[in-house]
């Protein structure tokens, strides 16, 4: 992989859905789940929050899940860039599921000396709140050892919309307020 390429496994490609269906065929295919293969680069940050939103927009979650989902992501990968060593090819590896309610977002990197975990800096402090925030917006998170990487999690509670004619979980008149 050569950098700034980007490899993604799910249902969903880069394409935008009005382009992977024709209006005959039904609606788009949606994702469940996708895993993603980014450059180990700060820039690889903006990349995976904005599949992140795309796949979550297209199985019509609320868009405070979509943020909040996207902001633990930032904290994660953020964190492994930061932290963490690449794994082999100068990858970062991340991924998301949705199951029962719920949205799990993962982060895997090359390992690290150290351990994550959620520190309580002092309010002059520069940083160091990045995994109390996942704390947070996250239901639960934790952190897998396994052979040749790391693996930061959080599961979100993920309600999707309410149903036809709402946008958000809201009624949608059509109207201007």
């Amino acid at each position: 992989m050569l950098e700034g390429q980007v490899y993604v496994s799910g249902a969903n490609d880069w394409a935008c859905p009005a382009q992977q269906n024709s209006p005959r065929d039904g609606p788009p295919e949606v994702s469940t789940s996708s895993v993603v293969l980014l450059p180990w680069a700060p820039s690889s940050v903006a990349t995976a929050r904005w599949k992140l939103s795309v796949d979550l927009r297209e199985a019509g979650l609320v868009a405070a899940v979509i943020g909040d989902a996207a902001l633990v992501l930032s904290e994660l990968l953020s964190n492994a860039i930061r932290h963490a060593r690449p794994l082999p090819g100068a990858l970062v590896q991340v991924s998301w599921a949705l199951s029962d309610g719920s949205l799990t977002v993962s982060v895997r990197d090359g390992g690290s000396r150290t351990h994550p975990h959620a520190e309580h800096p002092s309010p002059s402090s520069v940083g160091g709140r990045g995994l109390t925030i996942v704390e947070c917006l996250a239901s639960t998170w934790g952190v897998q050892d396994s052979t040749g990487g790391v693996t930061v999690w959080a599961i979100l509670p993920a309600p999707p919309c309410r149903g036809p004619g709402e946008v958000n979980g809201h009624a949608h008149s059509g109207s201007e307020v």
